[in-house]
């Protein structure tokens, strides 16, 4: 039996490189000024749903919630393996908070369909929240697992998973499909596979054809996307209209969670004192512990 697979990927802010004035006023990240990356937790994710697939059959879908560029990380998985991809993009989901993530993913999933499993890393760097993973499941109205360390087996409907907990491990056992999270040590990321990079790296998304009929009357949309389609490198677009959102938990509009405030956070050292590696020097340093009660 084949097990078919959505994969749910973020592009996001390089959150170890910040630079410059990186929050808008409303306290929502201003992505234009950061470096934009695969979030690891969803890269592992993808390749626990093709190890999956090398073993059982199947097929791997890749979906992400983002601006036009998020269409990077989806070559990226096409890069790996994946089947296929969609971009779900559209301004007026711009602002969204996890609520309003997840509900915009959910409905892209229902309409993609045909599913086993819904896998998505833990959580995203830019938030921590790991919420839409679990808020995702509950709109769908399936079974979810956390916090996943590995896929121990798969049969009559049902999966086995190994779990990670505080102080330890867990065995769950869930009917399928199911919403699967998972951590980033899991499993390690394949790397590309050359031939499908030369193969995929020319997968456009529907805005990227349109851009390239813009100002060239010998090139119509239909026709390009036929073409792209037919060779295999159309990456599905899906905008509020072809979901048919309710936009009221849309975006900024559907997002219950307000910003108070954003401060900027200077690290500055202190007086600080050398201590030398010498007998004396640790009975010092000893001693100073003492008197600020971190040791006794």
């Amino acid at each position: 039996m084949s097990f078919n697979s959505i994969v749910m990927v973020k592009q996001v802010p390089d959150t170890a490189n910040i630079f410059g004035q990186v929050m808008k006023e409303d306290g929502t990240v201003n992505r234009a000024k950061l470096p934009a990356i695969f979030n690891h937790e969803d890269r592992v994710a993808i390749e626990l749903a093709l190890q999956i697939k090398d073993k059982f059959g199947g097929k791997v879908i890749a979906i992400t919630m983002g601006p036009p560029r998020a269409s990077d990380i989806l070559r990226e998985c096409l890069f790996m393996g994946a089947d296929e991809a969609y971009l779900i993009s559209d301004r007026k989901f711009a602002g969204a908070d996890t609520l309003a993530t997840s509900y915009v993913l959910s409905e892209a999933i229902k309409k993609i369909g045909s599913y086993d499993f819904v896998f998505a890393g833990r959580q995203a760097i830019d938030g921590d929240t790991a919420q839409v993973g679990p808020q995702t499941a509950e709109k769908l109205q399936i079974p979810q697992i956390t916090y996943t360390e590995e896929v121990l087996s798969i049969k009559n409907g049902a999966v086995r998973i190994k779990r990670k907990i505080d102080g330890g491990f867990e065995i769950l056992e869930s009917t399928l499909p199911v919403l699967v999270t998972v951590i980033k040590d899991a499993v390690s990321p394949r790397p590309f596979k050359a031939r499908r990079v030369m193969a995929f790296k020319n997968a456009k998304t529907l805005l990227e054809l349109e851009k390239l009929t813009e100002g060239n009357s010998l090139l119509y949309i239909d026709q390009l996307k036929d073409e792209y389609i037919s060779k295999g490198l159309y990456i599905h677009t899906l905008t509020m209209d072809d979901l048919k959102l309710d936009e009221t938990r849309c975006g900024v509009h559907g997002s219950p969670t307000k910003v108070h405030k954003v401060e900027s956070v200077v690290l500055a050292g202190g007086n600080h004192e050398m201590i030398e590696p010498t007998k004396e020097g640790i009975s010092r340093l000893i001693d100073h512990l003492l008197e600020d009660h971190i040791l006794g």
